[in-house]
């Protein structure tokens, strides 16, 4: 399975200016889980693994961050739980995303904001 999905134009658009410590270049070597990360941070973690991303969005959070995931909508999973836990808010997408495809995605997607 490929974990490297772009976020669609239009999203990423939306946070033009923010922080993103994924960003997709599989040829950088980054590790954004490593990083500090700034006030307004964007996420696109990968996909079949979100829970290391998840956990350190709350961790940046506590420290007055604001944060937002782009996540694959499964509210059955742990890293769901947590978020929930930790008091973010859902923001479905109502389309499936294309990931600059031009396919559309085989699931639905969610926005977790943590402020």
């Amino acid at each position: 399975m490929n974990d490297n999905y772009h976020t669609d134009l239009w999203l990423k658009s939306i946070f033009e200016n923010w922080f993103d410590p994924c960003p997709y270049n599989p040829e950088w070597n980054i590790n954004g889980l490593r990083m500090v990360w700034q006030n307004r941070t964007f996420v696109n973690p990968p996909y079949s693994n979100p829970k290391p991303w998840v956990i350190k969005a709350i961790e940046e959070n506590k420290k007055d961050k604001t944060i937002v995931l782009l996540l694959k909508h499964d509210s059955s999973t742990e890293w769901y739980r947590l978020l929930h836990e930790a008091g973010a808010n859902f923001l479905m997408i109502n389309r499936r995303l294309r990931h600059q495809t031009g396919k559309a995605a085989a699931f639905p997607s969610v926005l977790a904001v943590l402020s």
